[in-house]
């Protein structure tokens, strides 16, 4: 992961935060995260999600990836090592 910019922005209580974190620590992802307040969101959060402004973005080199679903499906496929899902559902 040599040169790669990974962020979280995130809310503390949020659900769904989890799954992202726990889709980084087993494949050694290094990231960042930034805490976000939900009644004043940072220019960071509405620059990289204006439309929903939402809270759970995952910035990779300068690409946002915002939903929860959407992020691990990216984790996936950008970071193939130690796979969070198997290949076969059966196994």
């Amino acid at each position: 992961m040599t040169g790669e910019k990974v962020k979280l922005l995130e809310y503390w209580a949020s659900p769904f935060v989890l799954r992202v974190h726990w889709a980084l620590k087993p494949k050694g992802i290094e990231y960042d995260y930034q805490e976000e307040h939900l009644p004043n969101k940072s220019p960071l959060l509405l620059q990289y999600n204006p439309v929903h402004e939402k809270i759970l973005v995952l910035i990779h080199n300068g690409k946002p990836i915002a939903e929860s679903l959407f992020i691990l499906e990216y984790i996936e496929e950008t970071w193939k090592h130690n796979p969070i899902l198997r290949e076969d559902p059966y196994e």
